[in-house]
């Protein structure tokens, strides 16, 4: 894992909190909207370990597909919790974690600029 980029420790803490998570989610969401979770966590992921490799003219498209995904991340977060898949109180604290990632992940794109 690449240490210099704290928002790739945080986004894979994000992942092994939801990871944790997933067992007590209703099967019938467990196989639909957790999947959709844990692939665009993943994506993202990918996404911020392929930018923290390539040189500054490249990482901005991968940062923004990045962006796209934690929008869906949050997106699908908050739709489970309004479907009462996910109990509230672990939905606030990802939903905390992905505020960091997110504050983190516009700093980074901003620095592009």
């Amino acid at each position: 894992m690449r240490d210099d980029v704290p928002i790739i420790q945080k986004t894979y803490d994000f992942y092994r909190e939801f990871y944790k998570l997933v067992p007590q989610i209703p099967k019938l969401d467990r196989y639909s909207l957790a999947q959709k979770i844990e692939k665009s966590c993943l994506d993202m992921l990918e996404l911020l370990i392929c930018a923290s490799r390539k040189e500054k003219n490249g990482k901005l498209q991968l940062l923004d597909q990045a962006a796209t995904k934690l929008d869906l991340l949050k997106l699908f977060l908050r739709l489970g919790e309004d479907t009462q898949a996910i109990p509230s109180k672990r939905y606030l604290a990802l939903s905390k974690m992905l505020q960091e990632i997110g504050r983190m992940l516009g700093g980074w794109i901003r620095s592009m600029n």
